[in-house]
């Protein structure tokens, strides 16, 4: 199960607003960054055989079979400061982050390390 907070939800719903879209929200991972995974987030305008659709509070969520390992039990965050505001992942599959919050490493699956631009 993926959360969100209402901070998130209310971003989400924002953010899709702006964009004149009702499209999921995609979460999903790659290799890269810091720590070997990122995050992934934007708008599933097209599904996959392979996703799963979740909501919470309604906002749908999309991500894929091969990513669910991985993002299973996130929390997902908005918050803003005196620099901007961002997304925040809390992921109880890291074993590993980096301070920039948008890489991590699970026990299972490392990533190769990449410098954070």
């Amino acid at each position: 199960m993926i959360t969100l907070t209402d901070a998130a939800i209310a971003r989400v719903r924002n953010l899709q607003s702006q964009r004149a879209t009702t499209a999921p929200l995609r979460l999903g991972i790659k290799q890269g960054g810091c720590s070997g995974l990122s995050y992934l987030m934007d708008f599933a305008d097209q599904l996959e055989a392979d996703d799963n659709q979740y909501e919470c509070n309604g906002v749908k969520i999309v991500i894929n079979n091969s990513n669910l390992p991985q993002l299973q039990g996130l929390e997902l965050d908005y918050t803003e400061d005196l620099l901007g505001g961002g997304f925040r992942f809390r992921n109880p599959n890291a074993s590993k982050s980096c301070s920039c919050g948008t890489s991590f490493a699970t026990p299972k699956e490392l990533g190769a390390p990449v410098a954070c631009s």
